[in-house]
């Protein structure tokens, strides 16, 4: 397969945490290994107050794995946080089991969020 960049992008993110949170991007089932780089995450808080806002990685190791990106981290009323800045995070899924990148905020429907990934490499 090649190398594809992707965008995903979720409006009004929930108030569930953790597992619970919504899903923004999953390594796709491919039938076999892959893996993907995600090259940023931007959180964006769209309303007249201020919100805290998480990002959960459920790994495909299992739950003793899963870790936050960022946990509660404050954003201002009608700003932007840029949760991997400069970096990269390795995304990976074994064909049946794939790293879940999930998303909630402390207020439902204040947060938009845009997730950018190479896929495939």
């Amino acid at each position: 397969m090649a190398n594809d960049f992707i965008r995903k992008t979720k409006a009004s993110v929930t108030t569930s945490t953790g597992t619970s949170g919504d899903a923004i991007y999953t390594v796709p089932s491919s039938g076999a290994a892959m893996e993907c780089i995600c090259i940023g995450i931007y959180l964006t808080n769209k309303t007249a107050t201020g919100v805290t806002a998480s990002v959960f990685l459920d790994t495909e190791e299992g739950s003793s794995t899963d870790v936050y990106l960022v946990k509660d981290a404050t954003i201002p009323a009608g700003s932007a946080l840029e949760v991997i800045s400069g970096g990269k995070l390795v995304l990976m899924g074994d064909g049946s089991n794939n790293d879940v990148v999930k998303l909630s905020c402390s207020t439902a429907s204040s947060l938009d969020a845009t997730i950018s990934i190479l896929q495939d490499v």
